[in-house]
């Protein structure tokens, strides 16, 4: 069976993003640290000594890669970490975490300090948007609501979507 694992490529601070999302998600853990060692016959890894080569680590029991790879490629938005939550208080933890030297963006996006882009949504918006029952006045209230939000609140997003009930 395939499997298809994320692989984060970092400037010099795969360590301590490890470290801090491992801190932010219930269910995680760093696994393995490969450090450059000097000796490797990896071009420029001399002045990356002791960094992390590859690192493998648990976000909320999903598996991840990393590396230390220098300035060869800049993060970017057009891939992101995609995060349901059941809970406002769920979604204020991981948020507030990621926000810390970050960068809101709308409707639930977030570019963390490190460059990697998430989105932290409640898992009800999923829910309300594909119910076969879900008017198109409810789907339009709902996007309406969410359009001018940062970080996603569950209370305005389900009060919009039941005020477009009728």
């Amino acid at each position: 069976m395939q499997t298809i694992t994320p692989f984060i490529w970092f400037n010099g601070v795969a360590e301590e993003a490890m470290n801090y999302y491992v801190s932010l998600f219930d269910d995680s853990k760093i696994i393995h640290i490969e450090r450059y060692s000097g000796d490797q016959g990896i071009p420029g890894e001399n002045e990356l000594a002791s960094k992390v080569l590859t690192g493998e680590f648990e976000l909320a029991g999903h598996r991840f890669l990393c590396l230390d790879g220098g300035q060869e490629f800049a993060p970017s938005g057009v891939v992101s970490l995609f995060v349901e939550f059941d809970t406002q208080e769920a979604i204020d933890k991981v948020w507030n975490g990621l926000i810390e030297g970050g960068k809101p963006l709308q409707c639930g996006w977030i570019t963390d300090r490190f460059g990697v882009t998430w989105q932290i949504v409640p898992r009800v918006m999923g829910t309300m948007m594909s119910n076969p029952h879900t008017t198109e006045a409810q789907k339009k209230a709902l996007m309406q609501a969410m359009m001018p939000m940062e970080k996603l609140e569950i209370a305005p997003l389900v009060a919009a979507f039941e005020s477009a009930k009728n």
